[in-house]
This record gives structure tokens, C-alpha cells and sequence, in this order.
């Protein structure tokens, strides 16, 4: 939905308010205004109305006629009951009610009817105005504010254009199709993936290297494990664990067990990232 400004004469008679008036004022931030500027308020307590139309109403009444510009775009027609006696209830029991009427435009499928639903509970605006030249105007105060809503007698053309904008959006913008020349070579490939040749034959397709197999490691005895890594220890007092998978030829998680129980893991120091016997079995083995 979109809010549009629309003047109307109020009911009351409230037009502008005498003779022009001007308020000096000073627009922060220094914009085209510039400070010092002047605010014309002559028409400040003119009623107007504020609305809130569809998008589809709101280009009828932007657009005037190219014959005559001063046509009418809509008439707005106030139902009042005659019935009701004012003095004797309020104006709350029956208010009255608006409806819109669009002039004959040339898109025949455009509701020519719209409800108006009145609120007057709302915060209390104004309209302005400005020009090029820096001149800022208040158009009037907003009397009362209107929401529009299909009219009962353009609810089956509204809903109508409802089904036509919804199966608009659900036609696909993007299709499949086969392409002939299948060398990809107008394609931009992805690189490192292709190789081009140089005759207009099939693509090649770089092979990726063949991985290495790890050779699947057997594990050994425990207790025979446990006396190759005090013997490993009795050469240097440090190892990493890539060089003890590498001595021992172990699985390294069977080999990480083993370690956690014979040795300690220095994180820091010169030996930093290396094992050492614990200060038990470094004794033993003195």
C-alpha cells in the first residue's frame, strides 16, 4: 500500500487561516535551506486528508487526463443516514460513510470503486512543502486519515487482478536449454579443472594424482612395544611422534597410549612438541 495526500474542504467550513504569515526557522545541518530560512504558514490550519491507496489507484490519480488537465480523476460521494437524529445520539453510532469512484480510465480491468474507512485516532501531522528555490511551506493539517479497501461491488475484479500479478510472478524468467557446440570453449571455465587443446575436439580432463597408499601398520605386543620405546629413549632422552611412528613402524594411536602412560609431553621449553620418560622409568632405567 502506498500513502498519498489528497486536500479536501472540511466539513466544518475550516479554510485558511486570514492573512499570511511567516515563522522564522532554522533547518539543522545546513541543507539547501540554509539558516535564516522563512516558513510560510498561511495555509497551516487548512483541513486536508490523508490516504492510504493501493498502487494501482494511486497512478490513476497521478495521472490527469492529456485533454483536459482540470478533469476530475475521482469523486468521493459521503453517505449520511437522514434517520439519524444528531442532537438525540452521537456521530460515533453512525458516522458516515466514503466511497471512492474512479474516473473511466483506459485499462478497463482497474476497480472502479474503493470503501474508505475513516480513523481519527492517529497523531496529529501536517503537510509542507518546498520548492528549488528554498521556500518551505505548511499546506495545511491533516483532518482525518482514510484507509481504502476494494469496494463489495469490485471485489470479483479485485480479485481477479489479484490471480492474474500472482500467476505473472510464478512464470519462470529462467529456462533450460541445450546447447549444440558442447566444447564449452565461449564457456569460462573454472581454473585448473580444464585444459584446452588446440584443434576443436572434446575437452581433456586433467586427472588428479593417484594418492598415495598408506601401507596399513600391524601393531605389536605391548610389552614388546613398551621395551623398543625404553631402548628408543635410552639414544636421545626426546622424541617427536613422527619420529617414533617412523622408528617403530606403529599405528599412531596405539603408539599415542603408550606414550601417554611411559612418558610426559613437554608444550613448551627448548624440547617443546616432544615426549621424555617419566622421572620414574627414567630412574629404573639409570
Amino acid at each position: 500500500m502506498k500513502s498519498i495526500k489528497t486536500e479536501a474542504e472540511a466539513a466544518d467550513g475550516g479554510g485558511g487561516g486570514g492573512g499570511g504569515s511567516k515563522q522564522n526557522v532554522n533547518k539543522a545541518g545546513g541543507g539547501s535551506y540554509g539558516y535564516g530560512g522563512y516558513l510560510e504558514t498561511s495555509k497551516a490550519e487548512r483541513a486536508m486528508w490523508l490516504m492510504k491507496c493501493p498502487p494501482l489507484v494511486s497512478r490513476c490519480l497521478g495521472a490527469s487526463p492529456s485533454s483536459d488537465p482540470s478533469r476530475p480523476v475521482a469523486k468521493v460521494i459521503v453517505s449520511i443516514d437522514p434517520l439519524n437524529n444528531s442532537d438525540n445520539s452521537s456521530s460515533d453510532d453512525s458516522p458516515p460513510q466514503f466511497t471512492m469512484e474512479l474516473a473511466a480510465t483506459e485499462a478497463g480491468n482497474i476497480p472502479r470503486c474503493f470503501a474508505m474507512d475513516m480513523s481519527k485516532d492517529f497523531i496529529p501531522m501536517s503537510v509542507f512543502s518546498d520548492t528549488p528555490q528554498g521556500k518551505i511551506c505548511v499546506e495545511g493539517k491533516i483532518l482525518n486519515k482514510f484507509d481504502m479497501r476494494p469496494h463489495k461491488q469490485s471485489m470479483e475484479l479485485y480479485g481477479k487482478i489479484c490471480r492474474e500479478r500472482t500467476q505473472k510472478y510464478m512464470v519462470k524468467t529462467r529456462q533450460i536449454q541445450v546447447i549444440d557446440n558442447d566444447s564449452g570453449a565461449h564457456m569460462r571455465p573454472m581454473p585448473g579443472l580444464f585444459t584446452f587443446s588446440s584443434s576443436s575436439g572434446p575437452i581433456e580432463k586433467k586427472k588428479a594424482p593417484a594418492k598415495a597408499t598408506e601401507t596399513k601398520r600391524t601393531r605389536r605386543d605391548r610389552g614388546e612395544m613398551e621395551e623398543i620405546v625404553f631402548k628408543l629413549f635410552e639414544r636421545q632422552p626426546n622424541w617427536s611422534l613422527r619420529n617414533l611412528i617412523q622408528e617403530t613402524d606403529q599405528p599412531e594411536q596405539f603408539l599415542k597410549d603408550i606414550l601417554k602412560d611411559l612418558c610426559v609431553y613437554n608444550n613448551k621449553g627448548t624440547n617443546q612438541g616432544t615426549y621424555e620418560l617419566k622421572p620414574e622409568y627414567r630412574k629404573a632405567g639409570d
